[in-house]
């Protein structure tokens, strides 16, 4: 039998209409909207299901859309009897797997990532932090990259996410330099759309904010096996996931190692539960022969299901 590890994507994976047609036809899934537009107070379907990409891309309805787009996605596999073995999640994607592993209800997830989203914008005005994906370096000549652009400003790795691909956070001119300079040693480097410079020290005043909303909460102990990404470890004690979120806004994300982790101890696979097909593009990348599948609307969760019963 399988081990199988459910991943979660982060902000990033976001698009108008995800998750509508499953709301359409599975009740669980309707649920999980509507659930979420009584929590925020808002029509956060509306703006997910038939919005304008411009407003689905700001920061804070990003985070709260893509949290509850894969909490219905993982509504529906729950219903057809998938259970996941561990689980793990990119960056604001452990939120979603905290969910799914029992930490944390759905509304107290919810609530959390809008405001940290909230946090995180106000952290750096608009327009002063950019982040790049630098494909086809080393990791050791990303970091060199950033340590020769400091004279522009703080920049630094903030997301390791498979072989040959780092994203770069920071000022967004020395961000820029560091693209330039990536460049010139013919890799490629590719400025992100985002508002923010997520994982990098120019985010550590949202740790004390966070932490304001994060004591008032009671964690519970995983249900399952869930790997943290600034660890690249499991976390199993309450208080040290509490610890890891905290810093998670400011630190970089080890995705490739958290993989590798999963990888060793025998998980074979891997079910990415939420819109897009990012974390099954890099496993790919990561260990090409392991199976790798995302479930997004009812034509992949078919081709997901099909896969199980051949087992």
């Amino acid at each position: 039998m399988a081990k199988c590890a459910f991943l979660f994507p982060g902000q990033g994976a976001q698009y108008v209409g995800m998750g509508r047609e499953l709301a359409a036809f599975y009740p669980v899934a309707e649920a999980v909207f509507r659930e979420a537009d009584e929590v925020l107070g808002f029509g956060l379907s509306r703006i997910i299901f038939a919005g304008e990409e411009d407003e689905l891309r700001k920061t804070e309805i990003t985070q709260p859309a893509v949290l509850t787009t894969s909490i219905a996605v993982w509504s529906v596999l729950q219903e057809k009897g998938l259970k996941p073995d561990a689980v793990a999640g990119l960056s604001l994607g452990e939120y979603s797997a905290l969910v799914c592993a029992g930490v944390l209800s759905f509304r107290e997830a919810l609530l959390l990532v809008y405001k940290r989203a909230k946090f995180m914008q106000e952290a750096v005005p608009l327009g002063k932090g950019k982040m790049a994906a630098i494909l086809g370096l080393e990791p050791e000549q990303v970091e060199m990259l950033c340590t020769d652009s400091l004279p522009y400003g703080l920049v630094e790795p903030a997301n390791y996410n498979c072989p040959g691909q780092i994203v770069v956070a920071g000022h967004k001119e020395a961000v820029e330099e560091v693209c330039r300079r990536a460049r010139q040693v013919r890799a490629r480097a590719i400025m992100l759309s985002v508002s923010v410079p997520f994982h990098c020290r120019l985010l550590m005043p949202v740790e004390g904010k966070m932490a304001s909303l994060l004591k008032d909460i009671s964690f519970k102990k995983p249900a399952v096996p869930f790997v943290a990404n600034i660890a690249a470890d499991y976390l199993g004690s309450p208080e040290k996931i509490k610890d890891s979120l905290l810093k998670q806004t400011h630190s970089p994300v080890f995705w490739e190692d958290s993989m590798r982790l999963l990888l060793q101890d025998g998980y074979d696979f891997f079910i990415e539960v939420g819109p897009g097909r990012v974390l099954t593009g890099f496993m790919r990348k990561i260990a090409p022969d392991v199976r790798a599948v995302h479930v997004e609307d009812r034509k992949t969760l078919v081709r997901m299901l099909k896969l199980r019963e051949g087992e």
